[in-house]
């Protein structure tokens, strides 16, 4: 360049182009410009982009996904290679001014610690807003509970299994009794009682029990502890825990894990699998995960898409446990909103009832419209009507 206004040259002012050492590594690399200084060059190209412009700073997540796996020792390893190849490939600690570098990694790790901080504050007033909006739900509930009158004589009740129990007790005796007045012969003396029918009525009120003989019964979790592994199950999720037999610590290069819509599988390579079959149904594959701990063990987590069910085992050919002893606590369904939760305390309910042979909640509510129709229409005879 010459300067305006006279005839003399002045001399060039160095730049750190920081471009020279990029030429080893050229015929390898897609883009131009991996220092620095080689801004210049990007620019004209037209491809630099704003520091964190989210438009593109996910463009090589998969690349570096993969190297991230590769890298067993953590992110000081990662960040280690990273440098490494600076060093070895390019010119980026020497061929700059004194410093720069030093500059542009610290201005960048600030930048991003920043936007860490912004993310990290936004989740915390996210998660204060939540827990303080569901602390006013709470309290609002328990003010309209309050001021709302109680039913004089409800019509369902949920009962505990005591109270079932003593409420059966009952409603048998006064069968018993209904059957011993109606049986009475006319010289007032009890008819004999017929054997083979005291038999069948055994043998039907077991048919239900026979079809759950054999049957697990669940765990702790409302799973099952098997030879393999243990499962424990919600009503949303299903965690699964695998112990290895081996005498080194596993690392995850040395499984196979495979978790599709209704397939899981799961072994040690070389080795046959320890679990590989179709499961008791759908799966979020994306909301489902695996983790490695202690290298010994695998935690699996399935979240399941039918959250109204219970499994009765996890694959096809596990044996299953019976889910009618399946007693979730009272806290786990505390936790669910008050639609699930309510949708979940009829299920149980008419569970219950039909193992008491007394009629569900739907049942219950028809025999009601049916009761009450019957009131509003005294002139009509139902002496021969059949309800089904």
């Amino acid at each position: 360049p010459r300067a305006v206004g006279s005839g003399s040259e002045v001399p060039p002012t160095p730049s750190p182009d920081w471009s020279s050492g990029l030429s080893v590594i050229a015929a390898t690399l897609p883009v131009e410009g991996v220092g620095p200084g080689a801004r210049g060059r990007v620019a004209a190209t037209g491809s630099r982009h704003t520091m964190g412009d989210s438009a593109a700073e996910d463009r090589f997540d998969g690349i570096l996904l993969a190297m991230a796996q590769q890298h067993e020792d953590g992110v000081h390893q990662l960040v280690d290679t990273f440098f490494s190849f600076l060093r070895r490939k390019t010119d980026f600690f020497s061929g700059g001014e004194q410093g720069a570098a030093e500059k542009l990694v610290t201005d960048t790790f600030k930048h991003h610690q920043k936007l860490g901080a912004q993310v990290q504050m936004e989740k915390e007033v996210k998660r204060e807003a939540e827990k303080k909006e569901k602390v006013e739900r709470a309290v609002i509930t328990e003010v309209k509970e309050k001021s709302e009158p109680e039913p004089k004589q409800p019509k369902i009740k949920e009962l505990t299994d005591e109270e079932a129990t003593k409420l059966q007790k009952e409603i048998d005796q006064k069968k018993e009794q209904e059957s011993d007045v109606d049986g009475i012969t006319a010289n007032g003396e009890k008819p004999v009682e017929n054997p083979d029918s005291k038999q069948a009525e055994s043998e039907s009120e077991g048919e239900e029990d026979e079809k759950d003989k054999g049957k697990l019964k669940p765990n702790t979790g409302n799973g099952a502890d098997l030879p393999n592994y243990r499962w424990t199950q919600t009503l949303s999720e299903v965690d699964l825990l695998v112990p290895f037999q081996v005498n080194f610590r596993l690392k995850s290069r040395d499984l196979i894990v495979e978790i599709q819509r209704r397939h899981l599988k799961l072994g040690l390579k070389g080795h046959p699998p320890i679990i590989d079959g179709e499961m008791f149904n759908d799966v979020k594959v994306e909301e489902s995960s695996w983790l490695l701990e202690d290298g010994k063990s695998v935690n699996i987590h399935l979240e399941k898409i039918n959250k109204m069910e219970w499994w009765n085992k996890v694959v096809t050919t596990d044996p299953e446990i019976n889910t009618k002893k399946i007693n979730p606590e009272n806290s786990k369904l505390s936790d669910l909103d008050g639609e699930t939760r309510s949708m979940v305390e009829k299920m149980m309910y008419d569970q219950r009832q039909k193992a008491m042979g007394l009629p569900t909640s739907e049942e219950q509510k028809k025999q009601d419209m049916l009761k009450k129709f019957m009131e509003q229409h005294p002139e009509m005879d139902f002496s021969k009507a059949k309800f089904s």
